[in-house]
């Protein structure tokens, strides 16, 4: 009787620990690659009328990664000044009430670039490169790890691990730089992509002619032996070990074009001077330039020249994740200088905005008055700084209270070039112009 009952328990915990260990993974996730829509947005674009780019203005969209409206001077920061950001709106419009799509990075990344609800193509949620694997991972997770506001859902079933590398932005979806492409103008990606990293989901893959960055979510700002800059870890972050453990490997590698190179500048300012250069390149013609700084989304590294600006801030996470700002305003700055100094803010159309929320997880910042933060979508997960200038069309010192979207750049942009929306397509942004020349 006892080998019996021996036997039976044997079973069960072996049925438990195949039941706790067996694969999620499930072909239900398989992303087919949008043959079809390629084809016709080709068609769409090829029969875009041709038009002199004389007098077309440049298209400049900054986009900051995880910065808080409550980061900025010129949106009541106390704790540090950011004069080039702030510049942004003295010489043109501030706007009090702007939002994104959504909450995160990459789906709020593919509204802002298509000028669409991403809902609309399939892109609501955040793709990952790595999945839970079976439910002892999600019950480990879920109830030993603290990742609070995050909640660890489970999941019945996940992606394969050949399905993930399809994930990206859908080949059949216009970016606004295949719009203005068949303008005849220059185009460049510069900093983090994180819409897709294979061979049908790459910047240049939508409209791009130069990139220079990384694709995945995030990347180390620095190599870690690297004593010139403060290089802050965060016991506070769950998600910090991840983040440093990624370093530089991958989609996380710095790239130049589909080439991975090796950079051992600081990012925020390698890719203010990359920008740069592609605007000198091309002052003679209409350029469009996606400046996509990863500042100030983890992990946390700073130039130590900055770090000392904020000596008199006690707790050492706040004290980098403020160098990091003042670091992306200077960068900010260092472009804004180019353009004037070359004589083109008179003829740039420029944007400043952030992709979500400040991540409040991080215990590096709050959104001020508003409830929540990044993943959540409370108001302090969408509500974002949004600046926007050019000079001598857009009026000076503007301070604009009306809600606007992120998806409103798109059409903004577009009717500013002269380009009528495809029709084929919804779209969910309103041209601000009219709006702000009264």
């Amino acid at each position: 009787m006892k080998r019996y009952r021996r036997i039976g328990v044997a079973a069960l915990l072996g049925g438990l620990l195949g039941w706790l260990l067996w694969p999620l993974s499930s072909e239900e996730f398989t992303i087919p690659y949008d043959a079809a829509g390629r084809a016709r947005k080709e068609r769409l674009l090829g029969g875009l009328p041709a038009s002199d780019t004389a007098g077309r203005p440049n298209i400049v969209l900054i986009l900051a990664d995880d910065l808080s409206i409550a980061d900025l001077s010129c949106y009541g920061n106390r704790q540090i000044h950011t004069p080039n950001i702030e510049r942004l709106g003295a010489e043109g419009v501030r706007f009090t009430t702007a939002y994104v799509t959504a909450p995160i990075c990459s789906p709020s990344r593919a509204g802002l670039l298509t000028g669409r609800y991403q809902q609309r193509f399939g892109y609501e949620f955040q793709p990952h490169e790595r999945y839970l694997r079976n439910r002892l991972e999600y019950l480990g997770f879920r109830f030993f790890v603290g990742s609070y506001p995050w909640r660890i859902p489970f999941a019945r079933a996940v992606p394969r691990r050949q399905d993930m590398l399809h994930q990206g932005l859908p080949a059949g979806e216009i970016t606004l730089a295949e719009m203005l492409k068949t303008r005849g103008y220059a185009t460049a990606c510069i900093g983090k992509w994180h819409l897709g990293n294979r061979t049908f989901a790459r910047p240049r893959d939508f409209g791009f002619d130069q990139f220079f960055g990384f694709y995945a979510s995030h990347s180390l700002y620095a190599l870690e032996d690297d004593t010139s800059i403060v290089h802050t870890r965060n016991p506070r972050d769950w998600t910090d070990s991840y983040i440093w453990g990624t370093g530089r490997k991958g989609d996380h590698a710095i790239y130049r074009n589909e080439e991975a190179v090796k950079e051992r500048g600081y990012l925020t300012f390698r890719f203010a001077e990359e920008a740069v250069r592609f605007i000198e390149a091309n002052r003679e013609a209409p350029f469009f330039l996606y400046l996509s700084f990863n500042a100030p989304h983890t992990p946390l590294q700073a130039p130590r020249a900055y770090v000392q600006r904020f000596a008199h801030i006690e707790d050492p996470v706040r004290r980098t994740y403020l160098a990091m700002i003042s670091a992306l305003d200077d960068a900010v700055g260092t472009v804004h200088r180019a353009l004037d100094s070359l004589g083109l803010l008179e003829n740039t159309l420029l944007f400043f905005l952030s992709d979500n929320g400040g991540a409040t997880y991080t215990h590096t910042t709050d959104n001020g008055p508003f409830k929540g933060g990044k993943i959540t979508q409370f108001e302090g997960g969408l509500r974002v700084p949004f600046l926007m200038q050019w000079r001598g069309r857009v009026p000076a010192g503007m301070v604009m209270e009306a809600p606007v979207s992120a998806t409103d750049v798109f059409a903004t942009a577009a009717a500013a070039a002269g380009l009528p929306l495809p029709d084929d397509r919804p779209y969910d942004g309103l041209d601000l112009l009219p709006l702000l020349q009264g």
